[in-house]
C-alpha cells in the first residue's frame, strides 16, 4: 500500500507555509510499501496536523491524499473504518485512551476490531517488554504520561496494520524506555513488512530510516 501526497497544504496554515520550503507541504511524494519514514520538525510546523489528515481525522487541507491511488476524501463510512481496522493503525500524540478503562481495556479495544491480530496473552507479553505489567489492571487515567505513551503504542500494535503512524510516539519515554519501546515497534512492523511514519522535533538513530524528511 502506497501514500501520496500531493500539493498537500493545511488550509489554517497555507499563508504560513506558502513561502517556506518543506519536503511534505506543496509538494508531490510518495511513501512507497515498507518504507520507514521519518518527518523532522519544530513545534508549530504541522506534524501533528499531517499525522491527523493522513488517518483522516483532519479534512482541512487542499491538494490530495491517496492512499493505493484512492482519494483519501473518497474514503467513508464502512470502507474508512475497514481501512482504520486492518491497514493503519496510529498512535496520536494526545493518545486518545479512555481514561475510565483500563489500560488492558483500552488495548483489548483495539485488538478484537476483527478477527484478532493476536492472543489476548500477547498484552502481557508486550506489557512484560515495555515495563507496564504492574497497570495493566489500573484506570489509564491515573497513570504516569509515560505509562499512557505506552499503553498507546502497544494498543496500536496489537491490531493488524500495513501502516504504522506515529505522532511523537516517545515524547514522554527517558532514554532506556524509548529504546524498548523502539525494538518492540521494530519487531512487529519487520514482521509484517509493514511501513511507518514517524514524526519527531529532532533526528535519531532509533530505526534504519528509509528517508528522513523536514516538513
Amino acid at each position: 500500500m502506497e501514500i501520496q501526497l500531493q500539493q498537500l497544504v493545511p488550509i489554517p496554515l497555507k499563508e504560513k507555509f506558502s513561502q517556506r520550503p518543506s519536503n511534505i507541504w506543496n509538494t508531490g511524494i510518495a511513501f512507497r510499501a515498507g518504507d520507514w519514514i521519518k518527518i523532522v520538525a519544530p513545534s508549530g510546523t504541522g506534524k501533528t496536523t499531517l499525522m491527523n489528515i493522513l488517518y483522516k481525522v483532519r479534512h482541512d487541507y487542499e491538494g490530495s491524499v491517496k492512499w493505493d491511488n484512492r482519494d483519501l476524501k473518497s474514503i467513508t463510512g464502512d470502507d474508512l473504518a475497514k481501512l482504520r481496522q486492518q491497514n493503519v493503525s496510529v498512535i496520536f500524540q494526545d493518545l486518545r485512551l479512555f481514561e475510565n478503562l483500563t489500560a488492558r481495556e483500552n488495548i483489548e479495544l483495539n485488538r478484537v476490531l476483527q478477527k484478532p491480530f493476536y492472543e489476548a496473552a500477547t498484552i502481557d507479553d508486550m506489557a512484560g517488554l515495555l515495563g507496564i505489567s504492574h497497570i495493566l489492571e489500573q484506570r489509564a487515567g491515573v497513570c504516569s504520561y509515560g505509562e499512557q505513551q505506552r499503553i498507546a503504542i502497544i494498543r496500536a500494535l496489537v491490531q493488524p496494520f500495513e501502516w504504522l503512524i506515529m505522532d511523537e510516539p516517545f515524547s514522554h519515554l527517558d532514554n532506556a524506555n524509548t529504546h524498548k519501546a523502539a525494538d518492540l515497534i521494530a519487531t512487529e512492523c519487520k514482521k509484517r513488512k509493514a511501513g511507518f511514519v514517524l514524526t519527531d522535533l529532532d533526528e535519531d538513530s532509533l530505526f534504519p530510516y528509509t528517508h528522513v524528511y523536514s516538513l
